[in-house]
């Protein structure tokens, strides 16, 4: 799909667009944006609004052909709700709407020209960005497993952005952070849907070491022999029951001032979760391939700021490997030393996220890091907690996590992809205690995401640290089961922001 920028003036007008679409604004008190006015020379828009065809309210939409005076074949309405109330939920509404036209069109190119300057605590650069990222995320399709993938060629497949010639130079910016976006979120996507004996360990790996060559990236990736020479017994612990070998990835985005601090980012990547000896009821068991989208947004995060030449040092950690059930497996009551030094008594197999972090959490003390912070689909209980609208985030409660916590949720609130704080309290440490090691690996079932954010807590004591869990948010069941990209836009506005504030 190609995007591109189109600036108009008072000699060239919008309605002298030569194209298969162009979507414009309508709002709910019967009002129209200033590029449907445009378009509006014979009143045919006019005459749709007030006879009722469209609403305005968010999300509606109607298409017309053969608009008089129009050059572009058909005029796309889009509601965009009250004109003074138009913000990030309503112009959302609007975006998703014009991708559903768009990814239906008979024709091969559309514009959109939606009044991005005129929204409700949002500027510009983000409505672009919006409707750019709403096209894309209709346009994905997982279907390269299929003996007959779908090749149709029906729908927009070239995008114009429609605006006014002293906003070109910022809108050819938010689009090419758009792109990289959708791109890195379509790379996590991909490897989240992908069936577990494709994306296994090495081809998580793999995938690391193909974007190291496309974007110069540094990569390294550890194999079992290195990870018992560093004492990791806990991560391997979990490689026990599984005959796919274990790899630990380390990426790095070098993109700031050599002696800057890195920011760290560490990922889940667990490819297969059978719960182990601690085995998972047969139900929706298929889903555990999405325990490695921790690992799979770190990815596309990488994609991302790769793409967008980020100015900031950023590194990936991601341990990867299967858990499984066999006669080699570890079992509950087995006691376990981490790199740390540390001993878990696994009363539960099944809580083998905390069981692989833990490890990498202690490993990336070597980078001196600015701030760490790891994401993983760690419980069930953050679903319960939560739903699938917000990602948990936790962190320890004093200044520097405070900051960084506050940057996460900003984050989350101007990329739409929303976290909520969590407590960390040392009252849910009681929960960890074992009669026969240092701590247990799970706490019970009450407030079980804090005690396994908790659990990780006890690795991080030398560095800056938040921990997202996003059971909730990194796929959707049902008919529309399906990863869904996220976090990689809260992980990508939140580096965005941390390159801005390290260049000032």
């Amino acid at each position: 799909m190609d995007f591109s920028i189109k600036s108009f003036d008072a000699k060239n007008g919008l309605a002298q667009l030569k194209t298969g679409c162009v979507a414009v604004g309508v709002y709910e008190d019967k009002k129209l944006s200033a590029a449907a006015t445009e378009l509006d020379k014979k009143g045919a828009i006019t005459a749709a609004v007030k006879t009722g065809d469209i609403s305005g309210k968010p999300g509606s939409s109607l298409l017309l052909r053969d608009v008089a005076g129009v050059t572009a074949q058909r005029v796309l309405l889009v509601g965009l709700g009250k004109e003074d109330s138009a913000g990030h939920k309503e112009f959302t509404g609007a975006a998703s709407a014009l991708a559903r036209a768009f990814a239906s069109l008979g024709s091969n190119e559309a514009a959109i020209a939606l009044p991005f300057e005129r929204l409700r605590e949002r500027d510009a650069a983000w409505a672009i960005k919006a409707a750019v990222l709403a096209v894309r995320e209709q346009a994905y399709r997982f279907d390269q497993m299929k003996s007959k993938p779908d090749n149709s060629t029906s729908g927009a497949r070239k995008i114009t952005v429609a605006v006014h010639s002293e906003d070109a130079n910022m809108a050819k910016a938010a689009l090419a952070e758009a792109v990289a976006l959708a791109n890195g979120m379509d790379l996590t996507r991909d490897l989240g849907n992908l069936p577990p004996n494709v994306c296994t360990p090495t081809y998580l790996a793999n995938t690391a070491k193909k974007l190291a060559r496309q974007f110069k990236l540094d990569v390294e990736v550890l194999d079992r022999k290195q990870l018992e020479a560093l004492k990791m017994g806990s991560f391997l612990s979990v490689t026990n029951g599984s005959a796919e070998p274990p790899k630990f990835i380390i990426l790095k985005h070098m993109g700031g001032k050599a002696k800057d601090a890195p920011t760290v980012l560490v990922g889940k990547g667990i490819t297969f979760d059978t719960g182990g000896i601690s085995l998972k009821p047969g139900s929706a068991m298929d889903e555990m391939k999405y325990d490695m989208c921790g690992a799979a947004s770190v990815l596309g995060t990488f994609r991302t700021i790769a793409e967008m030449k980020l100015k900031l040092n950023v590194i990936g950690v991601i341990p990867t490997c299967e858990n499984m059930p066999s006669g080699t497996a570890t079992r509950p009551g087995d006691i376990v030393t981490s790199m740390s030094g540390q001993t878990i008594e696994i009363l539960n197999t099944d809580a083998e996220g905390r069981l692989i972090l833990c490890d990498a959490l202690t490993y990336v003390e070597r980078f001196k890091p600015a701030a760490v912070v790891d994401i993983a689909t760690l419980t069930g209980a953050c679903i319960t907690a939560l739903g699938h609208h917000n990602s948990g985030l936790f962190t320890r409660h004093d200044d520097a996590h405070d900051a960084l916590a506050n940057a996460l949720l900003k984050a989350g609130k101007l990329s739409g992809d929303n976290a909520w704080r969590m407590p960390i309290e040392d009252v849910y440490q009681e929960q960890l205690k074992s009669n026969f090691a240092d701590m247990a690996n799970i706490g019970g079932p009450p407030a079980g995401s804090i005690t396994a954010a908790c659990f990780l807590e006890r690795y991080t004591k030398k560095y800056t640290w938040a921990h997202l869990d996003i059971a909730g948010t990194a796929w959707k069941s049902g008919a529309a089961k399906g990863a869904t990209g996220r976090p990689v836009p809260l992980l990508t506005s939140f580096l965005i922001e941390r390159a801005q504030t390290a260049a000032m």
